[in-house]
């Protein structure tokens, strides 16, 4: 049965907390998963969290901080030393501790650091500062077991007891030479059933795949769903084995890679969380509705263009709001298949190629939705042939129109460099409600001449 916290708990060891019953609050908590214990600390007050933080164990201290959201970590990390903070730090992986590090202060970085009594530890994770936080180099840790393929079989097996004492989890072991250039990997079923005075040159499998230190994480992520890996070992520009990216790691980039798509998409321009501050969460989504309200603006700029027309056709305006809302929902359809497709690579084809793809398409769907539409309409509302005809027309011009701006500005944005990801949102449905008003009143001109 899965664990709950429940208010009951939490009012537990609020109350175990106020009266520093420290023997007891430990009980209670010895047998939880360090995840449960970080949603428990997640629900208590700053002074509470950072009282059990303190209490507990160093090891699971560092455990429950990494599973914190980021704006409760920064909040309890202010409340510790750095000598308090080194000492969590000692207890992570290095990729883990390189994380908590770069949320500090330059300052503060190096005052911890400075406090970590491991200094092959410290100089891992001044290493891997180093590296951009979304390339290979930024995802990978520096634990992982490697053999030398000059080795024999049984003084691997002394040497990998060794290494594998820093090593949360073992998913392969790596053969290198004598500079440490990655060479293959070695099977743990090779390994016991080959005789003792074997090298390992003689049963390791020279066929790896491996990413540099400055792959993007998005091919990381692609080379390992690909090719179905749990772990892959990271070279520098020479060849030599570095580390490892496992796939913890690469399941909490992608996790967090689309969480920052789908706020871009939502028209807020930087990484926020909901308990964030009133002032970086207005920096966060003002820019798109400033964006927004100037799209609008000329929205209603262009509406007063056609002022005659909709004094001499009073019914049009009504069907302003379905013209644009319509040219919004395509928009936005196209680009979030364009965006997946780029994500993952499997976007096939030229441009050319994808907007004909799209325009066919948009063509089929707008019929059909126009069709619809003027058959209710003529039947439910009355329509008159040619005001019915005006708005089919002008239904299907602005789907085709929509889903190719929903199709080509994300890919030229790609091609740019820029993250597509911005295409989405308030950007493509404020550029189709304008281009989606102007084509309805000019077809609308010219077929009910007005």
């Amino acid at each position: 049965m899965q664990f709950q916290v429940s208010e009951e708990l939490i009012e537990r060891i609020e109350l175990l907390i106020e009266n520093h019953n420290d023997e007891e609050l430990l009980d209670l908590l010895e047998d939880i998963h360090h995840a449960d214990i970080a949603e428990i600390i997640s629900e208590l007050d700053l002074d509470q969290a950072t009282y059990l933080v303190k209490l507990l164990d160093s090891q699971k201290t560092a455990e429950a901080i990494m599973e914190l959201d980021i704006g409760v970590r920064e909040r309890i990390l202010e409340t510790l030393s750095s000598k308090e903070i080194a000492e969590e730090l000692e207890e992570m992986d290095t990729d883990d501790a390189a994380d908590i590090i770069s949320e500090l202060s330059l300052e503060r970085q190096q005052t911890v650091i400075a406090e970590i009594q491991d200094e092959q530890h410290a100089g891992d994770i001044v290493e891997l500062l180093r590296y951009d936080e979304n390339s290979a180099g930024g995802l990978m840790a520096k634990e992982l077991v490697k053999v030398n393929e000059n080795w024999s079989v049984t003084g691997c097996m002394t040497e990998m007891r060794a290494q594998a004492e820093n090593v949360t989890r073992v998913h392969s072991i790596y053969v290198v030479d004598n500079k440490n250039k990655l060479k293959g990997r070695l099977s743990l079923k090779d390994l016991l059933t080959a005789a003792s005075d074997a090298n390992i040159s003689d049963v390791y499998i020279p066929n790896v795949d491996y990413v540099n230190v400055h792959t993007e994480g998005e091919e990381v992520a692609r080379v390992m769903q690909k090719y179905d890996l749990e772990a892959i070992p990271v070279v520098d520009e020479m060849g030599r084995l570095v580390g490892r990216v496992t796939i913890d790691d690469i399941v909490d980039f992608i996790r967090e890679e689309a969480e920052r798509d789908y706020q871009m998409a939502a028209g807020i321009s930087e990484g926020v969380e909901a308990d964030a501050s009133i002032w970086k969460l207005t920096r966060a989504r003002l820019p798109w509705l400033i964006l927004a309200l100037l799209g609008g603006f000329v929205s209603v700029t262009v509406l007063g263009t056609f002022d005659a027309a909709m004094q001499e056709h009073a019914a049009l305006f009504f069907f302003v709001p379905l013209i644009a809302a319509m040219a919004g929902n395509v928009g936005v359809q196209s680009s979030a298949i364009v965006l997946q497709g780029l994500a993952n690579q499997t976007l096939r084809g030229s441009l050319l190629q994808r907007l004909v793809k799209e325009v066919l398409l948009s063509l089929l769907n707008g019929v059909v939705l126009a069709t619809l539409l003027l058959v209710g309409g003529i039947f439910l509302l009355g329509f008159e042939f040619w005001f019915g005809l005006t708005i089919g027309i002008s239904l299907i011009s602005v789907i085709i129109m929509a889903a190719l701006i929903g199709t080509f500005v994300p890919i030229i944005l790609d091609k740019f460099g820029i993250d597509p990801a911005m295409a989405t949102g308030p950007f493509i449905t404020t550029s189709n409600d304008i281009f989606g008003i102007i084509i309805f009143f000019s077809i609308a001109k010219s077929i009910l001449d007005f």
